[in-house]
């Protein structure tokens, strides 16, 4: 069932199932959006696993939003984001996101939707946080 602008609310939200990140993935990304920050794949001669590119941690969370159970408002346009990264992800961390509506401007034909986002691991620790301004469509007139 279509979830339309006259549907939701503030404070109306879910989170995602998690997703373990692997270093194929890491791979994958680098091959297809050709970021390959040292930073990102040189970790491994500290000790530590490889640090995951923040838009691809960003990248995955949005689909992740597409995968939940709730059913997804009607986007017309993806208008804005803004985007904080706190921590590193690491391969091998599995992430999940909570998502929930911040505030709501009607308009004509569509209204703005708010939404935070925070992108958590398996720890419960905060690594990203994201406001995205949706334009969402209007249940249409009948």
């Amino acid at each position: 069932m279509p979830v339309y602008f006259e549907d939701l609310k503030v404070g109306d939200g879910f989170d995602t199932p998690g997703r373990t990140i692997t270093e194929a993935d890491v791979v994958s990304y680098a091959a297809l959006s050709g970021d390959h920050e040292p930073l990102d794949f040189t970790a491994e001669a500290a000790g530590l696993p490889p640090v995951v590119p923040d838009l691809m941690v960003m990248a995955i969370t949005s689909g992740l939003g597409f995968r939940a159970p709730a059913e997804t408002p009607q986007i017309l346009a993806f208008m804005v984001f803004d985007l904080h990264m706190h921590l590193p992800v690491r391969v091998g961390d599995t992430i999940r996101c909570r998502i929930r509506v911040a505030g709501m401007r009607p308009m004509k034909d569509g209204g703005v939707v708010v939404e935070r986002r925070q992108m958590v691991n398996q720890r419960g620790d905060v690594v990203q946080e994201a406001e995205y301004k949706l334009l969402v469509a209007r249940r249409p007139r009948e």
